[in-house]
């Protein structure tokens, strides 16, 4: 039952088919980056083979993501081990939050509460078991904070060294948990951004698996669709909304097209409107949204929320993806002020007993914006995606040491220098 792929008898690896989202061309498992024709962002075609049971596998009865493991381009052979029970995590109903921003219904779904505290954990897991079935010495990932962790603590679980890359703004008490569980983090210069440059170069010249958490690795990021797969069966039916933090949006986007798939099961007639949020400090998707625009670079990232401080210099593309799905599904995409966002957390913690980033409480900062603008009605229903916990952004883990690197080739010669001592 799944996604039916011829196997290559020489490396025992499925044929997976990958699309580029921009000019379309496809091609046979290419190594997670961005289309070498166009410099769009990947996506995976898997072809869902004709004994998909679907009322079976979407029965109501949720473990974790591994329960849709064959909606996932890796073999559940090589994940069977790696699971420390991320997804599955709960649909809370929030009646008194809802009164203060609007709206009749409104739930949180609580991916805060993931093993490595944070919604990056649905494409960690994924990314990293495809990256132990493909054979990789080690993964590396760019992160404001919480990819970090998650990215570790799944290499850990897989035996692999795990390198991270960060830009001097991340919190370090993120970073904690990354050190945790044995990556070496170096710190550059600059934004998230930089970062993510510098991770992808030495993904290149050293092998690793690039398992970063934008759209530059197309088989983590299928993970993602499990939020709709959970968000069906936890809810029955389809909500009027779904709203989520962005960055560059590959979580928006595996919801839209978790819905899609379920649409295409026969189990939904129905996609959510979905509502990207983001600061205004750092707001390139929203901005592009309201001027009816393609995705253009943030010139320089002003804000306290650094989860969500991605000015997309050099993979607007990412961007652009992510309002294809907004658009197509009748969405829209809007800016938050700091302030409001800070607001937003407080009052989740006490009045719900959630205690969130600020990154989380995004979305439903978003809501109370989005009922003033007019996009959402006072009588839909909504669902917030509460995407990191709040004790990572606590003191006792900011005496975090990090290695500063000047630049990719210091970066590549220290990675390469650890690898060839673990040898």
């Amino acid at each position: 039952m799944g996604w039916s792929q011829g196997y290559n008898d020489e490396t025992g690896h499925a044929e997976l088919q990958v699309r580029c989202t921009g000019c379309g061309i496809s091609r046979r498992n290419p190594l997670p980056d961005y289309c070498q024709r166009c410099g769009s962002p990947l996506e995976v075609e898997l072809d869902y083979s004709e004994d998909l049971q679907a009322e079976r596998l979407f029965d109501g009865c949720i473990t974790d993501l591994w329960k849709y493991g064959s909606l996932y381009p890796v073999a559940l052979r090589h994940s069977a081990d790696l699971s420390l029970g991320e997804g599955g995590t709960p649909l809370i109903r929030i009646s008194k939050t809802a009164q203060q921003i609007g709206v009749k219904e409104a739930w949180c779904k609580c991916d805060h509460l993931n093993p490595s505290g944070s919604f990056k954990d649905r494409s960690a897991a994924v990314g990293v078991a495809w990256a132990r079935e493909r054979g990789y010495p080690g993964v590396i990932c760019a992160s404001s904070g919480n990819a970090a962790g998650a990215a570790a603590t799944y290499a850990a679980r897989a035996g692999l060294p795990a390198y991270v890359v960060v830009s001097f703004r991340a919190p370090k008490s993120k970073l904690g948990v990354a050190v945790a569980h044995g990556a070496r983090v170096f710190s550059v210069a600059g934004d998230f951004s930089r970062a993510f440059a510098a991770a992808r170069e030495a993904a290149a010249e050293v092998g690793l698996a690039n398992v970063t958490t934008t759209y530059v690795n197309c088989y983590a990021y299928e993970g993602n669709k499990s939020v709709a797969y959970e968000l069906y069966e936890q809810m029955e039916v389809v909500p009027e909304w779904v709203v989520v933090p962005v960055g560059s949006g590959p979580l928006l986007y595996g919801v839209w097209k978790g819905f899609r798939e379920l649409r295409k099961f026969g189990l939904v007639d129905r996609i959510p409107r979905l509502l990207a949020v983001q600061p205004e400090g750092c707001a390139p998707i929203a901005r592009a949204f309201a001027a009816g625009e393609e995705v253009k670079p943030w010139s320089r990232a002003d804000t306290v929320v650094s989860g969500l401080d991605d000015p997309l210099q050099g993979y607007e593309r990412d961007g652009t993806l992510t309002l294809v799905a907004v658009r197509e599904s009748g969405g829209a995409a809007l800016a938050v002020p700091d302030t409001e966002i800070l607001k937003a957390g407080r009052v989740l913690a006490h009045e719900e007993g959630m205690f969130v980033e600020p990154a989380a409480a995004a979305s439903v900062a978003g809501v109370a914006a989005a009922r003033r603008l007019g996009y959402i009605d006072g009588s839909e229903a909504v669902v917030c995606l509460l995407t990191g916990h709040g004790l990572k952004y606590q003191g006792g883990g900011d005496q975090t040491e990090l290695e500063t690197v000047g630049d990719e080739v210091e970066l590549v010669r220290a990675i390469e220098k650890d690898l060839s001592k673990d040898a």
